[in-house]
């Protein structure tokens, strides 16, 4: 693994803690979203672009995969 992924892992999390302070963090094409998202190391880190200091959410591809097809289909539509 790259040297900037720390090798602890915490329990129950099979993610490696990424190091983000450098991420190229993009916003969606309108450049108007709450969200952005990031490729760091073969993850997705995703955040909220209103608190970029807060934690990000950290996929690998087939759960990033997994995401966008059911947000597409509207799983997450809370109207």
């Amino acid at each position: 693994m790259a040297e900037s992924i720390t090798q602890q892992r915490r329990a129950g999390w099979d993610k490696p803690e990424l190091d983000l302070s450098k991420a190229d963090w993009q916003s969606s094409s309108q450049g108007a979203g709450d969200v952005q998202i990031a490729f760091v190391e073969g993850f997705i880190a995703m955040r909220n672009a209103t608190k970029p200091g807060s934690p990000s959410l950290i996929f690998n591809p087939a759960e990033w995969r997994a995401f966008v097809l059911n947000a597409r289909d509207g799983e997450f539509d809370l109207t």
